[in-house]
């Protein structure tokens, strides 16, 4: 049958189906990225919180208030007389009632009691969170392709920072002791920091596809890459002398500055023995080497951002600008939580500071490696 000759003007049939989708080779496996980076968000915000309730427990020296770890029990607080008692006498059998709180009051307790519940509770709740965030996306075969093994990792890391937290409190019941050992709060505090490097890198790679992160990949300066790298590696290291600061109350040892009771170094800062035991132990010392790195941190992020004026990415380039006004910020009030030796609510501060230079140096490296496109005349694309 013959068919009738068409013009070239004329409209083509639009009621076939179209079959090509634009876009439509990228799709599979992408599944619902913008999700899952709203609930990662929803984590990465409890996480932040977590890290500031942490740190005023510990300013408040409420850490050892509860002296049983019961992962599901324990989220019920006490719900009578007789149930606060029995906690109050838990507490006046350690040693740092004996020796530090002795004659406080059920009111007293009641009150640091409270912020290790709250501690222990918001980390309950992540553990909901991303257990019920996970399996509605599993169970709807929601997960791009590839990402089940990150978030179950995720997962994993909450879970073992449970342990860890547990086995950081437990060593501030043992006889003699005061506080927490402050290398187990270091690798807490590290790893609370871990947790939220990795969630605020898989928020960042899941705001693009697949396809597209491949792309900017082959724009991406990998020598730069590299470098602003051990500038996460530095970043990190000061994060965790500054937990053993905490840990021993170093802060507040030597309120004077640049220097350390009139001189540059801190008085006997070898005195104790075993040698080792001062770079945990010793206030004089510790307090230095944070002192120190935050120096050496200080000039070597200045000098990466001297080395990015001259990146042509614009977006790339503002990251290391927001990143380097944070880190002079920090380096700031520092000194201003040195000073007026470290009260609570600028010690959080200054807690909270390191929280946004970590997440703001993350978020340089990652578009170091992976930059946005942009056009010729230097607007984004």
């Amino acid at each position: 049958m013959a068919t009738k000759p068409r013009s070239i003007f004329e409209d083509v049939d639009t009621t076939q189906k179209q079959t090509a989708t634009p876009g439509g080779i990228d799709k599979g496996g992408e599944g619902a990225r913008g999700a899952i980076r709203a609930w990662l968000m929803v984590l990465f915000t409890l996480v932040v919180i977590m890290i500031a309730v942490g740190g005023l427990t510990r300013l408040t020296d409420s850490g050892l208030s509860i002296t049983e770890w019961k992962p599901v029990t324990g989220a019920m607080p006490p719900m009578s007389a007789e149930a606060w008692e029995v906690e109050f006498d838990k507490y006046r059998a350690i040693p740092e009632y004996q020796l530090q709180n002795k004659g406080m009051t059920l009111s007293e307790f009641k009150v640091i009691y409270w912020w290790e519940w709250g501690h222990r509770q918001l980390g309950r709740v992540i553990g909901l969170v991303w257990a019920l965030g996970f399996g509605y996306f599993l169970l709807r075969k929601q997960v791009p392709s590839g990402w089940t093994g990150r978030l179950v990792f995720i997962g994993a890391l909450g879970g073992l920072q449970g342990a860890i937290g547990w086995w950081m409190v437990s060593s501030g019941l043992q006889a003699g002791m005061l506080d927490v050992a402050s290398y187990r709060l270091a690798i807490h505090l590290g790893l609370a920091f871990v947790i939220l490097g990795f969630i605020a890198w898989y928020i960042l790679a899941l705001s693009r596809r697949s396809a597209d992160l491949l792309q900017a990949r082959r724009s991406g300066d990998n020598g730069f890459w590299t470098l602003v790298t051990w500038l996460m590696a530095l970043t990190f290291l000061q994060i965790v002398l500054g937990a053993l600061v905490a840990g021993i109350d170093a802060g507040r040892a030597y309120p004077d500055w640049p220097l350390m009771a009139g001189g540059f170094f801190p008085p006997e800062p070898f005195g104790l023995t075993p040698i080792w035991r001062n770079f945990f132990e010793d206030a004089g010392l510790v307090q230095f080497i944070h002192r120190m790195v935050g120096y050496l941190l200080f000039l070597y992020g200045a000098f990466l951002w001297w080395r990015a004026r001259s990146i042509a990415n614009s977006r790339t380039k503002f990251a290391f600008n927001m990143m380097f006004a944070v880190m002079f910020l920090q380096i700031v009030l520092g000194i201003v939580t040195v000073i007026y030796s470290a009260p609570a609510h600028i010690a959080i501060v200054h807690q909270l500071g390191a929280v946004a230079l970590w997440v703001l140096v993350l978020r340089a490296r990652f578009l170091t490696r992976y930059p946005h496109p942009q056009s010729v005349r230097g607007t984004p694309a």
